[in-house]
């Protein structure tokens, strides 16, 4: 399913929704453990897990960029910057599986790059279920081609009609 990208005071907020039959603890883990971050986000990695602390992107040319944390709740909530906007995922034990994640992104504008970030990182939620699970996604490249036509379609609505994307 397509993330909510919805226009909102500060930009736009895209919203994505999992519901992963793994407990908080392990869904936690993967998104601060640099051994666990790298096998769905190798570039990126944790330097200080804390609010004001810094999380690590591997730019693939020599040079590294500092993205500042700015809230981290231990298994509930890790923000941080990505470049102009901010990304946030949201842990919470749910009845129905064992953790619901809620992805967002504030998103200050929407650009050319935008529907690549979002077919990314819908991809990389995509391999975080599927490690937990124990199977590996086919192709991520075919994925997220896949993904990035359809967030580059949604990116275009949104601009051309101003309202929000699908639930």
């Amino acid at each position: 399913m397509l993330a909510d990208l919805q226009k909102g005071e500060y930009g736009y907020i895209a919203r994505m929704e999992r519901y992963l039959k793994h407990p908080v603890e392990q869904v936690w883990s993967m998104l601060t453990e640099n051994d666990k971050l790298a096998q769905w986000f190798p570039e990126l990695r944790v330097k200080d897990l804390r609010e004001g602390g810094t999380m690590i992107f591997d730019m693939q040319n020599g040079t590294f960029e500092e993205m500042v944390i700015s809230d981290c709740k231990e298994l509930a909530v890790l923000e941080y910057e990505w470049g102009e906007d901010r990304v946030r995922f949201e842990l919470a034990p749910d009845s129905a599986a064992e953790c619901r994640l809620v992805f967002l992104e504030r998103i200050k504008n929407i650009t050319d790059h935008t529907p690549k970030d979002l077919a990314g990182w819908h991809v990389c939620l995509d391999v975080i279920e599927a490690q937990l699970d124990g199977r590996a996604l086919e192709s991520r490249k075919q994925e997220w081609e896949k993904w990035y036509e359809s967030y580059k379609k949604l990116t275009r609505e949104i601009l051309e009609s101003g309202s929000h994307g699908p639930s």
